[in-house]
């Protein structure tokens, strides 16, 4: 299960300005795997898999990114959670 301390760990963060938006993130993530037919799990690919989600939308916050080029990764973690 992935905590807001992990994901900070991750993420190389050691402030709390940001923590709303990471909890926010966090919860999204496992909304988006939840939709992509993945049940939420204590495995460590799925911990990966969010932790993966939230630095994607944390460090490319610019509308004019080609999200589905960066997104790779993820895709893959979840098509390998799925079977």
């Amino acid at each position: 299960m992935l905590s807001l301390d992990l994901l900070k760990n991750y993420l190389r963060i050691d402030g709390t300005e940001d923590d709303e938006l990471l909890s926010l993130l966090i919860s999204s993530a496992k909304e988006y795997f939840k939709n992509a037919g993945v049940p939420e799990t204590d495995s460590d690919l799925y911990t990966l898999g969010i932790m993966r989600y939230c630095t994607l939308h944390y460090e490319n916050r610019d509308p004019t990114l080609k999200m589905d080029e960066i997104n790779a990764a993820l895709q893959s973690i979840i098509l390998q959670l799925k079977e």
